[in-house]
């Protein structure tokens, strides 16, 4: 049966596909072509299908079809040749950590584990040279040790998202050079070994939102310069040896929402009087060594979002019983400070409220009738308090 057919081999493919595109060409002239096919579990068993013309223009197009959908998916998975470069350098100043085992030639860079690419369209992507890595994370491995590349990472011109996380082995200085990523929104370097100053030069990130530096050993006061980002709305500096005041226009742009978390550190000075005009969600002073008046800036009118409230073991002193609770208001800790005066009224009637805590203060009067449902320790060790859950109070 072999005899009775020709073979169709690549070359017959390309006379094919002559044809097909230039009836006048001079192409070379085959008979009727087959498709052989041998089995390789077992080799004496050859199978020959005829293979006519029809057939052959049919096969050319599926062929010139999968290669056209293979060189697209190629192209839409490669990342921009300079991100790559700039990846490569990066797993090269951690010492080729098993973090970066997936970094390989054979595996397209938008899939590297930790690296994510926009969604420009692959031809797009193949005008620009490639799609660009907006997001960078390196989370959860001791393994990966040595300071933050930041000259490499820099080089991620389109980088939108920097993420490390969980990496005690990370050390050193945050580098200035993170400050030339314009595109940059959210920064977190949290849970590490990082130390030194929080950069002055993160200033210059315009586009930035969130920033993220908790759980490190960064020391020296809190940059003014943060305060000029006109996108941040969301910082967290908390679990660091901060010290200093803090600056008083800090989160001033934030817009609706705002958060702040810069506690277990060891600030002093007064909560801003600034603070009035941000549009608070959460704040977390706790545990440094504020003192004065941190109630009237926090509390009161414009502060309807205002969700959870902790500045509990500061120095804190101011009259209780002038705040004004929002109605979202679910968490409140100002326990461990010097504040006077009783509890609001109002506070009984807050319906989300769900943690109440001014234990060790200087705190005298009944307790709302809506206090009752709250655990004795809430309130002790206070001038005067009475009224459930504490003792009644003496007529």
């Amino acid at each position: 049966m072999q005899g009775a057919h020709e073979y169709w081999t690549m070359n017959d493919l390309g006379t094919s596909l002559c044809r097909i595109a230039d009836r006048n060409s001079a192409c070379p002239t085959r008979g009727v072509p087959s498709v052989h096919l041998r089995n390789h579990h077992l080799p004496d068993m050859d199978v020959t299908f005829p293979l006519t013309r029809p057939h052959a223009v049919l096969l050319v197009l599926l062929l010139l079809a999968a290669a056209a959908v293979a060189t697209a998916t190629a192209s839409k998975q490669q990342c921009h040749s300079g991100d790559r470069a700039a990846l490569l350098a990066v797993k090269a100043a951690f010492g080729n950590a098993s973090y970066f085992v997936s970094w390989t030639a054979d595996i397209p860079c938008c899939h590297w584990f930790g690296v994510r690419c926009d969604a420009t369209s692959s031809s797009a992507a193949a005008a620009t040279g490639g799609r660009r890595v907006v997001s960078l994370a390196v989370m959860r491995d001791a393994g990966v040790s040595g300071p933050v590349p930041g000259a490499a990472i820099a080089r991620l011109a389109g980088l939108q998202e920097l993420l490390f996380l969980h990496v005690p082995g990370v050390s050193g200085a945050i580098p200035p050079a993170l400050a030339r990523l314009s595109a940059l929104t959210d920064l977190t370097i949290s849970r590490t070994g990082v130390s030194g100053p929080v950069p002055a030069s993160l200033g210059k990130l315009r586009a930035l939102r969130s920033l993220d530096l908790s759980f490190n050993a960064l020391t020296g006061a809190i940059p003014a310069s943060l305060a000029a980002l006109p996108r941040l709305a969301s910082i967290n500096l908390g679990r660091n040896r901060l010290t200093g005041a803090i600056p008083p226009l800090l989160l001033s742009k934030a817009g609706p929402e705002a958060f702040l978390t810069l506690s277990h550190n060891n600030l002093s000075g007064t909560v801003p009087a600034e603070f009035a005009a941000v549009s608070f969600v959460q704040v977390d002073l706790s545990r440094n060594a504020l003192t004065g008046d941190g109630g009237s800036a926090l509390f009161g009118r414009g502060k309807a979002l205002l969700v959870a409230v902790n500045l509990s073991r500061n120095a804190l002193s101011f009259d209780m019983s002038r705040l004004e609770f929002p109605e979202r208001l679910a968490s409140l800790d100002v326990s461990h400070n010097a504040i006077r005066g009783g509890v609001p009224a109002a506070a009984g009637n807050l319906s989300q409220l769900m943690f109440f805590n001014v234990s060790y203060n200087q705190l005298c009067g009944e307790l709302p009738s809506g206090m009752a449902s709250f655990e004795v320790y809430s309130f002790r060790h206070n001038k005067c308090l009475c009224g459930a859950p504490l003792p009644a109070c003496q007529a």
